[in-house]
């Protein structure tokens, strides 16, 4: 009898342990998923506001803004689809869900916007990148607010910039290749960073560029641009290349593909040693780019295509900024100006 109620005891303990084990592990399970959801969460939010920095060229203050957004976005989503949900899974229903919460707690038509906005520039920014198919946020409107012109260089500006990189420096030449490439095609900084030597066609004066959605176009290249490009050609082909960029135009002093954040910390450091105080970032030579062909009667819709902006509307901003330097201009002249 006492052997029987050893063995169903330790029987009882054995299916005890069993079954605890199993639960730990369930539980473990899922305090690793939601951490790895959360990392995963925090490293979107990491390279979304280096994005918004490096390609939009915003002010400090506005991507802490832009991110204080997604947070409120992410808690949300955590609160009312489910805890650890990650906000590149959402979809638009959920997201006019969210916007529809906070417009009811009585935001303004600027905070609106700004929300908006904040989720539009993060679902963008993730269909650029490949992490979603389609943008969720397509066919959300945003309330009318004002429309604020992009800080634009002159050409005397641009010259000043593209002649103070030292040439003796061993980045010399492709600092300075960068900047007339910039400028001369218009590019994004991360079309730039992208840019293979299977890219160039010279003879032709064209360069092919893989711009969002992985869409290219051929954008022509002027003769400054193309003699600074083989003038840095021919000081890259010393350089102990690492496997995989030997395709990459430009590259760092270790043989890699140069960073976003690389670029942006370059073109700041010539803009200082031209003189240039403005603020400026690498996307201020695509807005040069594209206000200075409005300015001298380019189509703009060629302009569009040589920005590859899919809407003429992103274009027009182009023909205010050629308005307003027209309207300043006129007005600095006029003796009751």
């Amino acid at each position: 009898m006492n052997s029987v109620l050893q063995f169903l005891s330790e029987t009882v303990q054995t299916i005890f342990v069993f079954f605890c084990t199993i639960i730990l592990v369930k539980f473990a399970a899922k305090v690793i998923q939601f951490y790895l959801k959360s990392d995963n969460r925090n490293n979107l939010a990491a390279e979304f506001c280096l994005y918004l920095r490096l390609e939009r060229s915003l002010s400090s203050n506005t991507i802490s803004a832009y991110r204080s957004d997604l947070e409120k976005f992410v808690i949300y989503c955590s609160e009312n689809i489910s805890e650890g949900f990650s906000p590149e899974y959402a979809d638009s229903g959920q997201i006019s869900a969210f916007l529809s919460e906070q417009i009811s707690k009585g935001l303004s038509k600027r905070s609106q916007a700004r929300l908006i906005s904040s989720l539009r520039a993060f679902f963008k920014y993730l269909e650029m990148e490949g992490k979603i198919q389609k943008d969720p946020t397509e066919q959300i409107d945003p309330p009318k607010i004002q429309q604020y012109l992009p800080s634009v260089l002159s050409v005397k500006e641009i010259e000043d910039i593209i002649n103070s990189a030292d040439l003796s420096a061993d980045e010399g030449h492709r600092n300075k290749a960068i900047a007339e490439v910039l400028y001369s095609c218009g590019l994004r900084v991360s079309e730039l960073t992208g840019l293979r030597i299977s890219d160039l066609f010279f003879n032709e004066s064209f360069v092919r560029i893989t711009g969002k959605g992985s869409k290219q176009r051929l954008v022509p290249i002027g003769a400054p641009a193309i003699e600074a490009v083989n003038l840095y050609m021919g000081k890259r082909r010393t350089q102990n290349i690492k496997k995989g960029c030997e395709d990459i135009l430009f590259l760092n002093r270790r043989g890699g593909k140069l960073s976003r954040e690389m670029i942006f910390i370059l073109v700041r450091k010539m803009a200082l040693n031209a003189g240039v105080t403005k603020e400026i970032s690498p996307h201020t030579f695509r807005h040069s780019f594209a206000t200075h062909l409005v300015e001298n009667g380019a189509d703009l819709r060629v302009v569009q295509e040589m920005l590859g902006h899919e809407s003429i509307l992103t274009t027009e901003i182009y023909t205010h900024v050629n308005s307003e330097r027209w309207r300043e201009g006129i007005l600095r002249a006029h003796p009751r100006g």
